[in-house]
């Protein structure tokens, strides 16, 4: 192969068959040499990778070899070098989540899909939302609230019946977990400039978790989300199978 890949594969029976096979066939360049990950497995495994692997700043190139697959490309063993050298870029921007625990302390995390909220018990949680600065919702009672990413927005998003975000559109997707109160209120979509802070009401009757992608973070008291300046990803996808085509092509199906 031209470039210089580094393989990496979720532990299932076909992407460890896969990944066998892909180092026999093209060898193997080591994660601090390469050039490209070809990540084999599904979304959830590529959310892993971006996560494990981000720092390097290197572009991934995703197989489907899992349930879902919607960040990766069709499985199909040859001509890797000619489909990596074709493949068309998509950058991806990750949210960066803050959050201030009961206990004082402090965590950031990052997350590609969505930062979510949700109640830690039977108590539905009371949440304000402020948007740089200023209080758009004095009293959020839900079961949760999230924010998503375009490239999320067909995630946990969608199923909370967020709206879907085609790439490119620098805008991000608030959506509540089955809203109490106000009962009409259904969302919004924010720019992606747009601060968001959550702050718990009554945390201690009421904890409430935090969640960047699959980093959870407990008894929280204060979150604040906001969109990476500094820090993007390379996705990889063959030319037919484009990811903004595929977020269109989402909001069809029925």
């Amino acid at each position: 192969m031209n470039q210089r890949v580094h393989f990496a594969a979720s532990k299932t029976e076909d992407a460890q068959a896969a990944l066998a096979l892909m180092r026999e066939r093209y060898g193997e360049t080591p994660i601090d040499e390469a050039e490209v990950i070809v990540a084999l497995g599904g979304d959830g495994f590529m959310l892993q990778t971006l996560h494990r692997h981000h720092a390097r700043a290197l572009p991934v190139y995703g197989m489907k070899l899992g349930s879902v697959g919607f960040l990766m490309n069709q499985y199909r063993p040859d001509e890797l070098a000619d489909r990596v050298a074709r493949a068309v870029p998509t950058m991806l921007r990750p949210l960066v989540m803050d959050v201030q625990t009961e206990s004082g302390s402090s965590v950031t995390a990052l997350a590609f899909n969505e930062v979510s909220l949700l109640r830690q018990t039977k108590q539905a949680a009371h949440v304000r939302v402020s948007l740089n600065g200023a209080t758009k919702l004095e009293e959020l009672v839900c079961d949760g609230i999230l924010v998503s990413t375009p490239a999320g927005s067909t995630a946990y998003n969608l199923s909370a019946h967020g709206p879907i975000l085609p790439l490119g559109t620098n805008v991000l997707a608030m959506t509540p977990i089955s809203p109490f109160r106000p009962r009409r209120w259904r969302g919004a979509i924010l720019p992606a400039t747009t601060e968001v802070k959550f702050e718990i009401l009554d945390p201690y009757k009421r904890p409430v978790s935090a969640t960047a992608d699959s980093y959870e973070v407990r008894d929280i008291v204060e979150v604040t989300v906001r969109e990476s300046c500094e820090r993007t990803v390379s996705l990889l996808f063959d030319p037919e199978h484009n990811l903004e085509d595929r977020i269109l092509n989402e909001q069809f199906e029925i």
